[in-house]
């Protein structure tokens, strides 16, 4: 399929149910749309999703016209903007950090700071809550993909970073983004 410049940003909050992702995706699919990214979970009681729907302006516009039906039909709430192709900085160096620690208020917060205090783009972020093994600890994880302006010295961000880290026990990488095979 031929990328269209087209572009809307689907966000569905709603109780969660089998059948929600194939009634959404339904109904992209009947109006030649094309999902080209998606992100979904259950979140406590609580299915959220977000999906980028490429396809013709006009349906596209068809597409938010069926807003209000598909929230009655599917008992969510649905937000829908229009979007672009992301402005990609050919200058920033993709990066990966994953943080594991126990679970304390304030992790996402502070590694959040620390990466805006040093103009770095968080482009992606997941995090989860486990009981280790064995002890049944509660744990804190994160995953986010960063953006890194040119220029920067990575050895020092990188030992920043980890002695910010080791200041708040957090047990930290922070290495090249390596897309997956």
């Amino acid at each position: 399929m031929n990328k269209p410049n087209n572009q809307l940003v689907l966000s569905a909050l709603g109780k969660d149910r089998p059948g929600i992702v194939d009634e959404l995706s339904k109904a992209v699919f009947l109006l030649d749309c094309n999902i080209s990214d998606s992100r979904m979970t259950v979140l406590g009681g609580e299915f959220a999703i977000l999906l980028l729907v490429e396809g013709p302006w006009n349906q596209l516009a068809r597409l938010e016209s069926q807003i209000p039906e598909l929230e009655k039909n599917l008992g969510l709430t649905i937000i829908a903007r229009q979007t672009s192709d992301a402005a990609t900085s050919e200058d920033a160096m993709p990066y990966l950090v994953e943080v594991v620690s126990l679970d304390n208020p304030g992790i996402v917060h502070k590694l959040a700071n620390f990466f805006s205090k040093r103009n770095i783009n968080i482009v992606d972020l997941a995090t989860s809550s486990y009981a280790a093994p064995h002890t049944g600890t509660s744990m804190f994880a994160v995953q986010m993909n960063i953006g890194i302006p040119a220029g920067t010295a990575i050895s020092e961000l990188r030992d920043e970073f980890l002695e910010f880290c080791d200041s708040i026990n957090l047990d930290a990488v922070l290495e090249p983004y390596k897309k997956q095979l």
